[in-house]
Protein backbone atom coordinates (compact mmCIF):
# COMPACT_ATOMS: atom_id res chain seq x y z
CA UNK A 1 0.00 0.00 0.00
CA UNK A 2 1.39 3.40 -0.99
CA UNK A 3 2.29 5.82 1.77
CA UNK A 4 2.37 9.60 1.56
CA UNK A 5 3.33 12.50 3.83
CA UNK A 6 1.60 15.82 3.07
CA UNK A 7 2.62 19.14 4.63
CA UNK A 8 0.27 22.13 4.60
CA UNK A 9 2.01 25.25 5.90
CA UNK A 10 -0.20 28.19 6.86
CA UNK A 11 0.29 31.54 8.57
CA UNK A 12 -1.11 30.31 11.89
CA UNK A 13 -0.39 26.59 11.86
CA UNK A 14 1.47 23.82 10.07
CA UNK A 15 -0.37 20.55 9.49
CA UNK A 16 1.21 17.26 8.52
CA UNK A 17 -0.88 14.33 7.31
CA UNK A 18 0.18 10.73 6.79
CA UNK A 19 -1.85 8.73 4.27
CA UNK A 20 -1.80 5.00 3.61
CA UNK A 21 -3.45 4.51 0.26
CA UNK A 22 -6.06 7.25 0.29
CA UNK A 23 -6.85 6.92 3.99
CA UNK A 24 -5.65 9.46 6.54
CA UNK A 25 -3.95 7.56 9.39
CA UNK A 26 -2.11 10.27 11.33
CA UNK A 27 -2.42 14.03 11.66
CA UNK A 28 0.08 16.34 13.35
CA UNK A 29 -0.54 20.01 14.00
CA UNK A 30 1.69 22.76 15.34
CA UNK A 31 0.63 26.36 15.84
CA UNK A 32 3.16 29.17 15.71
CA UNK A 33 2.03 30.63 19.04
CA UNK A 34 1.72 27.27 20.82
CA UNK A 35 4.55 24.97 19.79
CA UNK A 36 4.80 21.55 21.42
CA UNK A 37 7.19 21.39 24.37
CA UNK A 38 7.28 17.60 24.65
CA UNK A 39 10.95 16.60 24.57
CA UNK A 40 12.22 20.04 25.60
CA UNK A 41 14.74 20.12 28.47
CA UNK A 42 14.61 22.70 31.29
CA UNK A 43 16.40 23.79 34.42
CA UNK A 44 13.63 24.21 36.98
CA UNK A 45 13.08 24.99 40.64
CA UNK A 46 11.07 22.77 42.98
CA UNK A 47 8.17 24.84 44.34
CA UNK A 48 6.43 22.19 46.43
CA UNK A 49 6.98 18.60 47.59
CA UNK A 50 3.92 16.47 48.34
CA UNK A 51 4.81 13.29 50.30
CA UNK A 52 1.17 12.17 50.28
CA UNK A 53 1.17 12.10 46.46
CA UNK A 54 4.85 11.13 46.14
CA UNK A 55 5.26 13.98 43.68
CA UNK A 56 6.63 17.49 43.40
CA UNK A 57 5.74 20.65 41.51
CA UNK A 58 8.50 22.34 39.54
CA UNK A 59 8.63 25.83 38.03
CA UNK A 60 10.08 25.53 34.51
CA UNK A 61 8.77 28.87 33.27
CA UNK A 62 5.30 27.80 32.10
CA UNK A 63 1.94 29.25 33.17
CA UNK A 64 1.44 26.28 35.52
CA UNK A 65 4.06 24.44 37.54
CA UNK A 66 5.02 21.09 36.04
CA UNK A 67 4.30 17.79 37.81
CA UNK A 68 7.20 15.46 38.72
CA UNK A 69 6.30 11.99 39.98
CA UNK A 70 8.76 10.26 42.32
CA UNK A 71 9.26 7.41 39.84
CA UNK A 72 10.32 9.95 37.21
CA UNK A 73 13.14 11.41 39.25
CA UNK A 74 16.72 10.36 39.79
CA UNK A 75 19.73 12.40 40.85
CA UNK A 76 22.30 9.82 39.71
CA UNK A 77 22.96 7.35 36.93
CA UNK A 78 21.04 4.13 37.17
CA UNK A 79 22.83 0.88 38.00
CA UNK A 80 23.69 -1.41 35.13
CA UNK A 81 20.59 -3.20 33.80
CA UNK A 82 20.76 -6.96 33.64
CA UNK A 83 19.67 -8.91 30.58
CA UNK A 84 19.53 -5.90 28.30
CA UNK A 85 19.26 -8.17 25.29
CA UNK A 86 15.63 -8.77 26.26
CA UNK A 87 14.72 -5.11 26.60
CA UNK A 88 12.02 -3.82 24.30
CA UNK A 89 11.26 -0.14 24.44
CA UNK A 90 9.21 2.61 22.94
CA UNK A 91 11.08 5.05 20.74
CA UNK A 92 11.91 8.14 22.72
CA UNK A 93 11.34 6.85 26.23
CA UNK A 94 13.07 4.70 28.80
CA UNK A 95 11.50 1.47 30.09
CA UNK A 96 9.09 1.71 33.07
CA UNK A 97 10.69 2.67 36.39
CA UNK A 98 9.89 2.68 40.08
CA UNK A 99 10.76 5.37 42.58
CA UNK A 100 14.21 4.88 44.14
CA UNK A 101 13.05 6.42 47.43
CA UNK A 102 10.46 8.69 49.06
CA UNK A 103 10.08 11.98 47.23
CA UNK A 104 10.74 13.99 50.41
CA UNK A 105 14.21 12.44 50.76
CA UNK A 106 15.15 13.22 47.14
CA UNK A 107 13.78 16.72 46.63
CA UNK A 108 13.33 19.89 48.67
CA UNK A 109 11.63 23.19 48.00
CA UNK A 110 13.97 25.58 46.18
CA UNK A 111 16.14 22.79 44.76
CA UNK A 112 17.26 23.11 41.13
CA UNK A 113 16.57 20.13 38.84
CA UNK A 114 17.27 19.11 35.25
CA UNK A 115 14.04 17.84 33.67
CA UNK A 116 12.42 17.01 30.34
CA UNK A 117 8.75 17.42 29.41
CA UNK A 118 7.13 14.03 28.81
CA UNK A 119 3.51 15.17 28.51
CA UNK A 120 1.87 18.46 27.49
CA UNK A 121 -0.38 20.43 29.82
CA UNK A 122 -3.85 18.89 29.49
CA UNK A 123 -6.94 20.71 30.70
CA UNK A 124 -6.35 21.99 34.23
CA UNK A 125 -3.20 19.87 34.70
CA UNK A 126 0.30 21.19 34.26
CA UNK A 127 2.91 19.50 32.09
CA UNK A 128 4.36 16.20 33.30
CA UNK A 129 8.15 16.09 33.51
CA UNK A 130 10.89 13.56 34.13
CA UNK A 131 14.56 13.74 35.05
CA UNK A 132 15.28 10.66 32.89
CA UNK A 133 16.44 12.49 29.76
CA UNK A 134 15.96 10.88 26.34
CA UNK A 135 17.38 12.57 23.25
CA UNK A 136 16.17 11.23 19.87
CA UNK A 137 18.34 11.03 16.78
CA UNK A 138 17.56 9.58 13.38
CA UNK A 139 18.34 5.98 14.31
CA UNK A 140 19.00 6.09 18.06
CA UNK A 141 17.58 7.49 21.26
CA UNK A 142 20.27 8.42 23.80
CA UNK A 143 19.44 8.11 27.51
CA UNK A 144 22.32 9.48 29.62
CA UNK A 145 20.89 8.10 32.91
CA UNK A 146 20.33 4.54 31.64
CA UNK A 147 22.72 1.62 31.25
CA UNK A 148 21.27 -0.64 28.59
CA UNK A 149 20.85 -1.06 24.85
CA UNK A 150 17.25 -1.59 23.83
CA UNK A 151 15.54 -2.18 20.49
CA UNK A 152 12.23 -0.81 19.30
CA UNK A 153 9.46 -3.35 19.77
CA UNK A 154 8.42 -2.78 16.14
CA UNK A 155 11.54 -4.59 14.96
CA UNK A 156 10.35 -8.16 15.42
CA UNK A 157 13.06 -10.21 13.68
CA UNK A 158 15.30 -11.55 16.48
CA UNK A 159 18.34 -11.94 14.22
CA UNK A 160 18.01 -8.33 13.10
CA UNK A 161 17.64 -7.20 16.71
CA UNK A 162 20.84 -9.05 17.66
CA UNK A 163 22.68 -7.63 14.63
CA UNK A 164 21.65 -4.08 15.53
CA UNK A 165 22.84 -4.44 19.13
CA UNK A 166 26.16 -5.87 17.96
CA UNK A 167 26.66 -3.05 15.45
CA UNK A 168 26.02 -0.42 18.13
CA UNK A 169 28.22 -2.12 20.73
CA UNK A 170 31.09 -2.17 18.22
CA UNK A 171 31.28 1.65 18.51
CA UNK A 172 32.90 3.70 21.24
CA UNK A 173 29.83 4.78 23.18
CA UNK A 174 29.49 7.58 25.74
CA UNK A 175 28.18 6.78 29.26
CA UNK A 176 24.49 5.99 29.22
CA UNK A 177 22.05 3.83 27.30
CA UNK A 178 20.56 3.71 23.82
CA UNK A 179 17.39 2.54 22.11
CA UNK A 180 17.65 1.52 18.46
CA UNK A 181 14.67 3.04 16.67
CA UNK A 182 12.56 1.44 13.95
CA UNK A 183 14.45 3.53 11.37
CA UNK A 184 17.63 1.67 12.38
CA UNK A 185 16.43 -1.54 10.73
CA UNK A 186 18.88 -2.49 7.97
CA UNK A 187 21.41 0.19 8.97
CA UNK A 188 24.94 -0.29 10.29
CA UNK A 189 27.86 1.19 12.20
CA UNK A 190 28.40 4.22 9.93
CA UNK A 191 24.87 5.56 10.42
CA UNK A 192 24.91 4.81 14.16
CA UNK A 193 28.31 6.49 14.65
CA UNK A 194 26.99 9.78 13.23
CA UNK A 195 23.98 9.63 15.56
CA UNK A 196 26.14 8.79 18.59
CA UNK A 197 28.45 11.73 17.91
CA UNK A 198 25.55 14.17 17.45
CA UNK A 199 23.66 13.03 20.55
CA UNK A 200 26.75 12.97 22.79
CA UNK A 201 27.57 16.53 21.70
CA UNK A 202 23.97 17.63 22.34
CA UNK A 203 24.03 16.15 25.86
CA UNK A 204 27.32 17.93 26.62
CA UNK A 205 25.77 21.23 25.49
CA UNK A 206 22.74 20.68 27.73
CA UNK A 207 24.96 19.97 30.74
CA UNK A 208 27.05 23.09 30.07
CA UNK A 209 23.93 25.25 29.77
CA UNK A 210 22.57 23.78 33.00
CA UNK A 211 25.65 24.97 34.92
CA UNK A 212 25.32 28.53 33.57
CA UNK A 213 21.54 29.04 33.43
CA UNK A 214 19.39 30.73 36.05
CA UNK A 215 16.12 28.81 36.52
CA UNK A 216 13.57 28.64 35.12
CA UNK A 217 15.37 28.24 31.80
CA UNK A 218 14.96 26.21 28.61
CA UNK A 219 18.18 24.32 27.89
CA UNK A 220 17.08 22.49 24.76
CA UNK A 221 13.93 22.84 22.68
CA UNK A 222 12.64 20.18 20.33
CA UNK A 223 12.91 21.17 16.67
CA UNK A 224 9.90 22.32 14.63
CA UNK A 225 7.28 19.91 13.33
CA UNK A 226 8.71 19.56 9.82
CA UNK A 227 12.13 18.52 11.16
CA UNK A 228 10.56 15.98 13.52
CA UNK A 229 8.53 14.53 10.65
CA UNK A 230 11.64 14.09 8.49
CA UNK A 231 13.57 12.61 11.41
CA UNK A 232 10.86 10.30 12.72
CA UNK A 233 8.52 9.48 9.83
CA UNK A 234 10.33 9.85 6.50
CA UNK A 235 11.59 6.37 5.68
CA UNK A 236 11.95 4.18 2.54
CA UNK A 237 8.35 2.97 2.86
CA UNK A 238 7.11 6.54 2.19
CA UNK A 239 6.53 6.95 -1.55
CA UNK A 240 6.24 10.73 -1.64
CA UNK A 241 6.64 13.76 0.63
CA UNK A 242 4.47 16.63 -0.61
CA UNK A 243 4.91 20.23 0.63
CA UNK A 244 2.70 23.16 -0.42
CA UNK A 245 4.98 26.08 0.56
CA UNK A 246 8.24 26.95 -1.29
CA UNK A 247 10.09 28.11 1.85
CA UNK A 248 9.05 25.06 3.86
CA UNK A 249 9.90 22.86 0.87
CA UNK A 250 13.47 24.22 0.84
CA UNK A 251 13.73 23.70 4.59
CA UNK A 252 12.50 20.12 4.27
CA UNK A 253 15.03 19.44 1.50
CA UNK A 254 17.78 20.69 3.81
CA UNK A 255 16.63 18.32 6.57
CA UNK A 256 16.39 15.42 4.10
CA UNK A 257 19.89 16.03 2.70
CA UNK A 258 21.29 15.96 6.22
CA UNK A 259 19.34 12.96 7.50
CA UNK A 260 18.21 10.77 4.58
CA UNK A 261 19.85 12.03 1.36
CA UNK A 262 18.78 8.94 -0.58
CA UNK A 263 15.11 9.94 -0.25
CA UNK A 264 15.50 13.48 -1.63
CA UNK A 265 13.89 12.63 -5.04
CA UNK A 266 10.66 11.73 -3.22
CA UNK A 267 10.18 15.28 -1.90
CA UNK A 268 8.13 17.51 -4.20
CA UNK A 269 6.60 20.95 -4.12
CA UNK A 270 2.82 21.18 -4.61
CA UNK A 271 1.98 24.15 -6.87
CA UNK A 272 -1.69 23.68 -7.79
CA UNK A 273 -4.34 26.28 -6.86
CA UNK A 274 -6.52 23.81 -4.97
CA UNK A 275 -5.54 23.36 -1.32
CA UNK A 276 -3.20 20.39 -0.98
CA UNK A 277 -5.35 18.86 1.78
CA UNK A 278 -8.46 19.19 -0.43
CA UNK A 279 -6.64 17.71 -3.42
CA UNK A 280 -5.73 14.55 -1.50
CA UNK A 281 -9.07 14.27 0.34
CA UNK A 282 -7.48 14.97 3.72
CA UNK A 283 -9.74 17.87 4.70
CA UNK A 284 -12.82 15.63 4.49
CA UNK A 285 -11.17 13.01 6.68
CA UNK A 286 -10.36 15.66 9.30
CA UNK A 287 -13.99 16.80 9.32
CA UNK A 288 -15.10 13.18 9.80
CA UNK A 289 -12.63 12.80 12.67
CA UNK A 290 -14.55 15.46 14.61
CA UNK A 291 -17.85 13.60 14.26
CA UNK A 292 -19.30 11.35 16.92
CA UNK A 293 -20.46 8.68 14.46
CA UNK A 294 -18.19 7.03 11.87
CA UNK A 295 -19.74 4.79 9.21
CA UNK A 296 -18.18 1.52 8.04
CA UNK A 297 -18.24 0.38 4.40
CA UNK A 298 -20.60 -2.50 5.18
CA UNK A 299 -23.24 -0.18 6.65
CA UNK A 300 -22.29 -0.63 10.29
CA UNK A 301 -20.92 2.26 12.31
CA UNK A 302 -18.95 3.16 15.43
CA UNK A 303 -19.80 5.85 17.98
CA UNK A 304 -17.03 7.65 19.88
CA UNK A 305 -17.89 9.40 23.15
CA UNK A 306 -15.57 11.33 25.46
CA UNK A 307 -16.07 11.41 29.23
CA UNK A 308 -13.95 12.85 32.04
CA UNK A 309 -12.50 9.44 32.90
CA UNK A 310 -12.34 7.58 29.59
CA UNK A 311 -13.21 7.34 25.90
CA UNK A 312 -15.89 4.82 24.91
CA UNK A 313 -16.19 3.37 21.41
CA UNK A 314 -19.40 1.50 20.57
CA UNK A 315 -19.71 -0.79 17.53
CA UNK A 316 -23.16 -1.14 15.91
CA UNK A 317 -24.55 -3.19 13.02
CA UNK A 318 -26.36 -0.18 11.57
CA UNK A 319 -27.72 -0.93 8.09
CA UNK A 320 -25.84 -4.21 7.73
CA UNK A 321 -28.05 -7.26 8.25
CA UNK A 322 -25.80 -9.98 6.83
CA UNK A 323 -26.91 -12.88 4.64
CA UNK A 324 -27.42 -16.11 6.58
CA UNK A 325 -25.76 -16.67 9.92
CA UNK A 326 -26.13 -14.06 12.69
CA UNK A 327 -22.81 -14.93 14.36
CA UNK A 328 -20.96 -14.54 11.07
CA UNK A 329 -22.67 -11.18 10.56
CA UNK A 330 -21.52 -10.01 13.99
CA UNK A 331 -17.96 -11.29 13.38
CA UNK A 332 -17.75 -9.51 10.02
CA UNK A 333 -18.89 -6.20 11.51
CA UNK A 334 -16.54 -6.49 14.49
CA UNK A 335 -13.51 -7.35 12.33
CA UNK A 336 -14.27 -4.46 9.98
CA UNK A 337 -14.72 -2.17 12.99
CA UNK A 338 -11.28 -3.11 14.38
CA UNK A 339 -9.48 -1.43 11.46
CA UNK A 340 -11.57 1.74 11.68
CA UNK A 341 -11.42 1.90 15.47
CA UNK A 342 -7.61 1.78 15.47
CA UNK A 343 -7.44 4.32 12.64
CA UNK A 344 -9.69 6.71 14.58
CA UNK A 345 -7.70 6.19 17.79
CA UNK A 346 -4.49 7.14 15.99
CA UNK A 347 -6.02 9.93 13.93
CA UNK A 348 -7.81 11.53 16.87
CA UNK A 349 -4.79 10.82 19.11
CA UNK A 350 -7.04 9.37 21.81
CA UNK A 351 -5.28 8.57 25.08
CA UNK A 352 -5.85 7.37 28.62
CA UNK A 353 -8.44 4.64 29.25
CA UNK A 354 -10.35 3.49 26.16
CA UNK A 355 -13.32 1.08 26.31
CA UNK A 356 -14.36 -0.62 23.06
CA UNK A 357 -17.82 -2.21 23.07
CA UNK A 358 -17.91 -4.72 20.23
CA UNK A 359 -21.16 -6.42 19.31
CA UNK A 360 -21.73 -9.43 21.60
CA UNK A 361 -20.19 -12.66 20.27
CA UNK A 362 -21.40 -16.00 21.59
CA UNK A 363 -18.59 -18.02 19.96
CA UNK A 364 -15.31 -17.86 21.98
CA UNK A 365 -13.23 -18.35 18.81
CA UNK A 366 -14.81 -15.24 17.31
CA UNK A 367 -13.85 -13.21 20.36
CA UNK A 368 -10.28 -14.45 20.04
CA UNK A 369 -10.22 -13.49 16.36
CA UNK A 370 -11.35 -9.95 17.13
CA UNK A 371 -8.87 -9.60 20.00
CA UNK A 372 -5.95 -10.78 17.84
CA UNK A 373 -7.01 -8.49 14.99
CA UNK A 374 -7.10 -5.53 17.40
CA UNK A 375 -3.61 -6.25 18.75
CA UNK A 376 -2.22 -6.66 15.22
CA UNK A 377 -3.74 -3.36 14.14
CA UNK A 378 -2.30 -1.58 17.21
CA UNK A 379 1.20 -2.98 16.56
CA UNK A 380 1.93 -0.10 14.15
CA UNK A 381 0.78 2.57 16.61
CA UNK A 382 3.73 4.65 17.81
CA UNK A 383 2.05 5.37 21.14
CA UNK A 384 2.38 2.74 23.86
CA UNK A 385 -0.78 0.68 24.30
CA UNK A 386 -1.91 -2.04 26.69
CA UNK A 387 -4.89 -4.20 25.71
CA UNK A 388 -6.69 -6.48 28.15
CA UNK A 389 -8.48 -9.68 27.16
CA UNK A 390 -11.86 -9.26 25.51
CA UNK A 391 -14.77 -10.09 27.84
CA UNK A 392 -17.72 -12.38 27.16
CA UNK A 393 -19.81 -9.26 26.57
CA UNK A 394 -17.45 -8.09 23.83
CA UNK A 395 -15.86 -5.35 25.94
CA UNK A 396 -12.18 -4.49 25.48
CA UNK A 397 -10.37 -2.35 28.02
CA UNK A 398 -7.17 -0.71 26.83
CA UNK A 399 -4.88 2.18 27.65
CA UNK A 400 -2.93 4.38 25.27
CA UNK A 401 -0.21 6.75 26.34
CA UNK A 402 -1.47 10.34 26.34
CA UNK A 403 1.26 12.86 25.44
CA UNK A 404 -0.66 15.83 24.09
CA UNK A 405 -4.21 17.06 23.54
CA UNK A 406 -6.40 14.86 21.37
CA UNK A 407 -7.61 16.14 18.01
CA UNK A 408 -11.05 17.16 19.30
CA UNK A 409 -9.60 19.25 22.12
CA UNK A 410 -7.05 20.77 19.73
CA UNK A 411 -9.50 21.79 17.00
CA UNK A 412 -12.67 22.60 18.92
CA UNK A 413 -14.10 24.26 22.04
CA UNK A 414 -17.18 23.28 24.09
CA UNK A 415 -20.47 24.40 22.51
CA UNK A 416 -21.60 27.68 24.15
CA UNK A 417 -25.22 26.55 24.05
CA UNK A 418 -24.95 23.11 25.64
CA UNK A 419 -21.63 23.88 27.44
CA UNK A 420 -20.15 20.64 26.22
CA UNK A 421 -22.99 18.42 27.45
CA UNK A 422 -24.13 17.52 23.95
CA UNK A 423 -27.78 18.22 24.87
CA UNK A 424 -29.80 21.22 25.96
CA UNK A 425 -33.17 21.63 27.68
CA UNK A 426 -36.28 21.40 25.51
CA UNK A 427 -38.57 24.39 24.89
CA UNK A 428 -41.30 22.78 26.98
CA UNK A 429 -38.93 22.30 29.94
CA UNK A 430 -37.67 25.87 29.70
CA UNK A 431 -41.24 27.24 29.43
CA UNK A 432 -42.15 25.42 32.64
CA UNK A 433 -39.09 26.93 34.36
CA UNK A 434 -40.09 30.44 33.21
CA UNK A 435 -43.65 29.94 34.51
CA UNK A 436 -42.33 28.80 37.90
CA UNK A 437 -39.99 31.80 38.05
CA UNK A 438 -42.90 34.17 37.32
CA UNK A 439 -45.03 32.64 40.11
CA UNK A 440 -42.10 32.90 42.55
CA UNK A 441 -41.40 36.48 41.53
CA UNK A 442 -44.99 37.58 42.09
CA UNK A 443 -45.20 35.70 45.39
CA UNK A 444 -42.39 37.88 46.63
CA UNK A 445 -44.21 41.08 45.79
CA UNK A 446 -45.93 41.97 49.12
CA UNK A 447 -47.67 45.17 48.05
CA UNK A 448 -48.44 44.66 44.41
CA UNK A 449 -51.15 46.54 42.46
CA UNK A 450 -54.26 44.67 41.43
CA UNK A 451 -53.05 44.45 37.85
CA UNK A 452 -49.37 43.71 37.44
CA UNK A 453 -47.10 43.24 34.44
CA UNK A 454 -44.25 40.77 34.23
CA UNK A 455 -41.49 40.91 31.62
CA UNK A 456 -39.80 37.63 30.68
CA UNK A 457 -36.55 38.19 28.77
CA UNK A 458 -35.69 34.92 27.01
CA UNK A 459 -33.77 33.42 24.09
CA UNK A 460 -35.46 34.11 20.69
CA UNK A 461 -36.17 30.38 20.17
CA UNK A 462 -37.99 30.17 23.50
CA UNK A 463 -39.83 33.45 22.83
CA UNK A 464 -41.17 31.98 19.59
CA UNK A 465 -42.33 28.87 21.46
CA UNK A 466 -44.07 30.88 24.21
CA UNK A 467 -45.89 33.12 21.73
CA UNK A 468 -46.78 30.21 19.50
CA UNK A 469 -47.27 26.63 20.72
CA UNK A 470 -47.40 27.63 24.42
CA UNK A 471 -49.63 30.71 23.94
CA UNK A 472 -52.66 28.99 25.53
CA UNK A 473 -50.60 28.00 28.59
CA UNK A 474 -49.31 31.56 28.89
CA UNK A 475 -52.86 32.93 28.80
CA UNK A 476 -53.95 30.54 31.58
CA UNK A 477 -50.98 31.71 33.66
CA UNK A 478 -51.94 35.36 33.18
CA UNK A 479 -55.52 34.65 34.26
CA UNK A 480 -54.49 32.65 37.32
CA UNK A 481 -52.03 35.28 38.52
CA UNK A 482 -54.11 38.31 37.44
CA UNK A 483 -51.14 39.71 35.53
CA UNK A 484 -49.92 40.41 32.04
CA UNK A 485 -46.82 38.57 30.83
CA UNK A 486 -44.70 40.33 28.21
CA UNK A 487 -42.24 38.04 26.39
CA UNK A 488 -39.14 39.86 25.18
CA UNK A 489 -36.70 37.97 22.92
CA UNK A 490 -33.07 38.82 23.67
CA UNK A 491 -31.25 38.65 20.33
CA UNK A 492 -27.77 38.45 21.85
CA UNK A 493 -28.64 35.81 24.41
CA UNK A 494 -26.07 33.03 23.77
CA UNK A 495 -27.65 30.35 25.99
CA UNK A 496 -31.13 28.93 25.44
CA UNK A 497 -31.58 28.06 29.12
CA UNK A 498 -30.86 31.53 30.52
CA UNK A 499 -33.71 33.98 31.12
CA UNK A 500 -34.67 36.93 33.31
CA UNK A 501 -38.03 37.74 34.94
CA UNK A 502 -38.92 41.30 36.02
CA UNK A 503 -42.05 42.82 37.57
CA UNK A 504 -43.06 46.33 36.52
Amino acid sequence: MSKRIVVSAGFIETRVAVQEGNLLTDLYLERRRHRSIVGSVYKGTVTNVLPGMQAAFVDIGLAKDAFLYAGDYTATLLPSAEGDAAIEAEEGETPPREATGPIETMLARGQHVLVQVSKESLGTKGARITSFISLPGRYLVYMPQARHIGVSRRIRDERERDRLRAALRALELPPGGFILRTNAEGKGEAEFAADVEFLARLWAQIQARYEQATPPAALHEEADLTFRVVRDLFSPDVDEFVVDDPDVHERVLGYVRALVPGLEPRVRLYTERTSVFDAFGIEKDIEKALRRRVWLKSGGYIVIDHTEALVSIDVNTGKYVGKRDFEQTVLKINLEAVTEVVRQIRLRDLGGIIIIDFIDMEVPEHREQVEKALKRALADDKARTNVLQISELGLVQMTRKRVRQDLRALLSVPCPTCRGAGVTKSDETLAAEVFRAIRAKLAGESEAPARREVVARVHPDLAAYLEGEARADLTRLETALNTKVVVQPVERQPHRDEFEVRVR
